[in-house]
Parts: structure tokens; sequence; C-alpha cells
């Protein structure tokens, strides 16, 4: 009956700052002579967990709406549940809402502490990390801390200024005899996390004593990841110069570095007022000064000059070939600073616009532009015969940084190769057609040889049986001749005559027959006249 008359505690909250824990709730009861008390559990990703619910030290019959439990909480990575009741006489109201926590990731970056000097019209700060001194911290690397400051006069019409500084710095640029308030704050930019400002602190600045040996206008000038530094001097008298470098972490550290400042090597005891430090450049960021030496031994430093190689260096032009073939311009392209230079290569990640235009008497130039990551490109599309120019500029997207445009390159592309083509074949086509109406001609003139051959100079010959007997033939009484042969015959005997004849008969008829079988006499007339001839024969022969 009694937890009805109570109401339970709204809008839990639990505010950490650092390591300092404060539990804030409202009551909107009309009770009088309420207490409060909380309890709290937590869980352990890993390990034994406090499962059970147990009072909250720091946080037991309360009168107000808050309370601090600092003192209980030592686990800041793992997970917690907290809980309030309003308690009267023995009275207790339902618990509240369980509110759940991770310390670690409701926690704010408390304030830096902050000392602070005024010295020959600048101010000297020294801030400590926000915990300082601690046994407990809730924020372990302290040295990932960035400091910003917010500084202004301290003034009706004061104009506020922002700047990031180092645990220990120097803020200058400050007008003499003048008081100026600042404050300080402390951040985590890998968290994303901000933290409150510290107290405000105000100083007065001192006038500035101007010592001509000092090096003023001191600056930094860097190409290609080659640095100069350069600075002027208004000593009138002989002064030598040592140029110093502070690696710029050791400036982030809570630590005093005012005896870890190097001398460049190539830079001590100069008389000249500029030096080429880039044998002590690597990466990181760097802090230059020079030191001013008189011949009294009397010595005087330089106002500080902080260089980020990556951003303070330039980006030279890159150089630039070309080569030209048929119908492609071929461009080669040398990265700045050189194929030695490994760190403009590989942290700037270069690429490269290409210009390129041809080169006419005219004065309206159609520039075309092509951008490629790798050192060798092409252009397409060309006109025969004309000169290209070509000029190229590297540039890095991650720096936002960009070089000068490279000297001009200009080649003439070869010529034309399509009119010697149609030329060619138009020859080919022409002795094509010349060779068609040439070959029926050629063919009929030598089938006109042929015959006229032929008819006129016949190439066959009589077989030699036949050009033997026509020996015997042609000299026959019955052929016209001018003269007849005349033979003398002895005749012994009529039988070996006669038996004589008809062996000759019979060899002329076989001979015969062998013509005709021959085929190479078929004329009508020869063969009447051989039959004729045959016909006088037997009857001589009989």
């Amino acid at each position: 009956a009694g937890q009805t008359n109570l109401k339970s505690p709204q809008d839990i909250q639990v505010y950490v700052v650092n390591t300092n824990f404060t539990l804030r709730w409202n009551y909107t009861g009309n009770d009088t002579n309420v207490t409060f008390s909380a309890e709290y559990r937590w869980f352990e990703d890993f390990g034994p967990s406090e499962t059970e619910w147990k009072e909250l030290p720091g946080c037991q019959n309360v009168t107000g709406t808050e309370c601090d439990f600092s003192s209980a909480m030592t686990e800041y990575y793992d997970t917690h549940h907290v809980r309030v009741r309003a308690e009267r006489r023995g009275e207790v109201s339902p618990w509240s809402r369980v509110f759940e926590m991770i310390p670690y990731f409701i926690a704010q970056i408390g304030p830096p502490g902050i000392e602070l000097q005024s010295t020959n019209g600048v101010i000297k700060i020294k801030v400590s990390p926000p915990e300082g001194n601690q046994v407990r911290k809730m924020w372990i690397a302290h040295l990932r801390f960035k400091y910003n400051l917010v500084i202004w006069e301290n003034s009706s019409n004061a104009e506020f200024r922002s700047q990031s500084i180092s645990p220990t710095d120097i803020i200058d640029g400050l007008a003499p005899d003048t008081t100026y308030c600042l404050k300080v704050q402390a951040t985590l930019p890998l968290d994303s996390q901000e933290g409150l400002f510290s107290p405000i602190h105000c100083v007065k600045t001192t006038r500035k004593v101007n010592d001509p040996l000092c090096a003023t206008n001191v600056s930094v000038l860097a190409l290609n990841m080659k640095f100069h530094l350069h600075w002027n001097n208004q000593y009138k008298h002989h002064v030598s110069y040592n140029v110093q470098y502070l690696i710029g972490y050791l400036k982030e550290l809570h630590d005093d570095y005012s005896v870890k400042w190097l001398n460049v090597p190539e830079c001590e005891n100069i008389t000249n007022t500029q030096c080429d430090f880039s044998s002590v450049i690597t990466t990181g960021f760097y802090y230059l000064r020079v030191q001013a030496m008189s011949e009294y031994n009397k010595s005087c430093l330089s106002k500080e000059v902080k260089i980020d190689p990556l951003v303070t260096n330039e980006i030279g032009p890159p150089g630039v070939t070309v080569d030209a073939s048929d119908v492609l311009l071929h461009i080669q392209i040398s990265p700045p600073g050189g194929s030695e230079c490994e760190v403009m290569r590989d942290h700037y990640d270069l690429s490269y616009r290409i210009l390129y235009w041809k080169n006419s008497s005219n004065n309206e130039k159609e520039i075309k532009m092509k951008e490629i990551k790798q050192t060798i490109g092409t252009v397409a599309d060309l006109t025969p015969s004309t000169l290209y120019c070509v000029k190229a500029q590297a540039f890095s997207e991650v720096y936002n940084k960009s070089s000068n445009f490279s000297e001009e390159e200009c080649i003439k592309t070869p010529g034309d190769k399509v009119l010697p083509l149609i030329i060619l074949a138009t020859f080919v086509t022409a002795l094509i057609a010349v060779l068609l109406v040439a070959m029926p001609l050629v063919f009929a003139l030598y089938q006109a040889y042929n015959k006229i051959k032929y008819v006129f100079f016949p190439s066959c010959q009589l077989p030699l049986n036949i050009e033997g007997f026509g020996g015997q033939l042609f000299i026959s009484p019955y052929l016209s001749a001018t003269e007849e042969p005349i033979e003398s015959f002895s005749i012994t005997e009529t039988t070996i005559t006669e038996e004589a004849n008809q062996i000759y008969f019979k060899d002329y008829k076989h001979s015969k027959q062998s013509s005709r079988d021959s085929g190479n006499y078929s004329n009508e007339d020869d063969t009447s006249g051989n039959k004729a001839s045959e016909e006088m024969l037997e009857k001589e022969i009989i």
C-alpha cells in the first residue's frame, strides 16, 4: 500500500566528465521528507559480472535529485545498469526505469590545465592534459589529445581568434601592452570528441625588443621535395648562422623539448641567408629556426617555422616526350622530381592532365584534354601530315595540388596513306581489265597461227616404209616423169622371177595396208592414185 503513495523518479541521466560520475533525476511528487536511493549492476564481456543489484555508493538516502558515485566506478568499458527509487519512513516507490550505459562512450573530456607567461611581446603557454596527475584515468593515451586555443582582446569589440597549439607553445602576433583573454579545449579528433573549455585566463603583453642580430622573415620554399630555408639579415656586422630543426612530435609531448633542437649538418656556421635542409626531411612534420651568432658570441633565435613536407612542398612540372605513329600519338611522362623521388611517387598518388592541339597557322586552337593515372598515354583520331603539340601537368587530388604545365612538345604525324592505296588499287584493276581483254585476242591469234603453220608448213612426214616404196613407185613408167628408168634383168629361171614378183607384190600390199592404218594420208585423190597404181602393177606382173 505504501508503494502506491510515492511516485518513481523520472528522467534518469548519468553525466561523466573524465572519471567523475554524477547521477541525476527528476521527481514530480509533492511528498515531503522524501529521500532517494540508487542501485547498480554491471556486465563484463569477458570475465565475472555482477548481475545482482547492489547499492550504489554515494547515492543512498540522498535528499536532493543528484549524487556523485565516482568512487563506485572502476570499469569504464563495461555495460552498467542504474536505477533509483524514492523512500519515506519505510515506504518505497517502484524502481525507476533502468538507465544503461558504457562509461567511456558517454564521458566528456574535461578542461585542460593552463600556465601562461608574457614575455618580449609574446605569450608562452603550457597546457596539461585534462586528467593531470590523477591515478585513475578515463583517457589513457593523453598523447592523442589535440588542443584548440581561443584568444581575444579584453575589450568591448573583441574579435575571437582560434588556432591549434602544442602542449608547450608560443602565441605571437599580439599587440604590445594589451590584455588578452584565452581559453583552451582538449579534443580527440580520431574519436570525434571535443572536451570542455578551461576557465578563462587573462594576461597583459609586453613590448617586444627588436634585436637586429635576429634573422627575420624566415620562410620555406620547397619544390619536388627539395627544401630551402630563406631569411633576411638586418645586422650590419659579421654574423654567422646555424639552422636548427625539431622533429614535430616532440612538441606534442608534455616534456621540455628545448634541449632537443638539432643543427642541420649542411647549415652550420654559414654566412649565407639560405640553406638546403632536404637531407633531414622524411615524413611527419618539423619545426625550423635560425640561430644568429655575432663575433662577440652573442646569439639570437628567430621565429619558428612549422612545415609539413607533403603540404609545404610544391609539385614541379613533369617531363614529356612524344612519338607519332600512323593513327596515334604516344606520350611518355617523366614524374616530377625524377624516377628516384619515391616520396613524390608514393605519397602524392599523382595523376596527369594532358593538353594537345593542332599547331596550325590560324589563331583558333582547339585544345583537347585527357587525364591519365599512368605515365604512358595515347591520343587517337589524328589528322595525317599535321603538327600536333602536347604539354602535361601533374596533380594530386589527395593534397589538392597541381604543377605548372611542362614545356610544349610538338611532332608531325605521318602522311596520308589512303591516296597511294587508291592509286595502287586503280593500277591493279586496270591491269586485270587489260589482261581480261588481251587474253581472248592472244588466244585467237595463237589459233590462227597454228592453222597457217599446219597448212603451209606441215610438220608431219611419210612413214619410212612408204617413203622407200614411193621411191620405186614414182619411177614407174605409169607416172608422169621426164625420163623412164631402164633396168636390165637377167632372167635365168622363170619360176624364180615369178616368185620374186609375187613376194614383191605382197610386200607392197602389206606396206599399203600399214600406210592406211597409220592414217597419215587420208586424201581421196592419193587413195585413187594408189589403187590405179596397184592395178597396173598387178597387170604388169601378170
